[in-house]
């Protein structure tokens, strides 16, 4: 009898460790974010052709510089964008290589690429630059919630006046809770390589 209560013992307690292991498993899973999302956006800019400076600064580690990227139309040429949260801009003439190449600047044609200042070595990030929390492409007419980068590296909408995090994963730090920003697959070669958000 002694024996049978030691086994239903073992039995109890190996199956109370495996119930808690799966409650911590299912926990985990449920309360966490996708870190990228699945959204369409495509862009390639190599800076050692272009060798924009604006641009260079916001792929250079430990920095402080998230840069806006755009596209602009002037006189039937296309043009990159660059705007700093340092208060730099600049523009870029599309070359032979970016005519030919599709670009998808994320929902409403605009990106915020920069390295962030928490993590060593820093996290290179690529954000949508509209506002998660305002933003609606279906609907009717569209508008846009662009967010505006300031020099501490916080990203402010306008629209519901949230503050995002663009150092921390673009997590909202001020205002209403609500979606951390759009985060797509962004990498650099270095401040006069090349730049692929996807």
């Amino acid at each position: 009898m002694v024996e049978w209560l030691k086994r239903a013992a073992r039995t109890s307690l190996s199956r109370l460790a495996a119930a808690a292991v799966c409650c911590l498993a299912v926990v985990a899973c449920v309360d966490t974010q996708n870190e990228f999302t699945s959204r369409h956006c495509y862009l390639v800019i190599d800076n050692a052709t272009h060798q924009d400076a604006t641009l260079a600064s916001a792929m250079t580690p430990y920095s402080g510089v998230f840069v806006t990227i755009t596209l602009a139309n002037h006189g039937g040429a296309q043009y990159f964008r660059f705007q700093s949260n340092q208060q730099t801009s600049s523009e870029s003439i599309f070359n032979a290589i970016d005519q030919r190449r599709s670009q998808m600047l994320g929902m409403n044609d605009g990106l915020i690429v920069g390295y962030g200042l928490l993590t060593d070595p820093p996290t290179f990030y690529g954000y949508d630059r509209e506002c998660p929390n305002c933003y609606d492409d279906s609907r009717v007419p569209l508008r846009s919630y662009a967010l505006q980068v300031g020099t501490n590296g916080m990203a402010t909408c306008k629209g519901c006046q949230r503050q995002y995090d663009l150092n921390n994963g673009g997590i909202v730090v001020a205002g209403d809770a609500g979606q951390k920003l759009i985060r797509y697959r962004a990498a650099t070669t270095g401040p006069f390589g090349v730049l692929s958000v996807n």
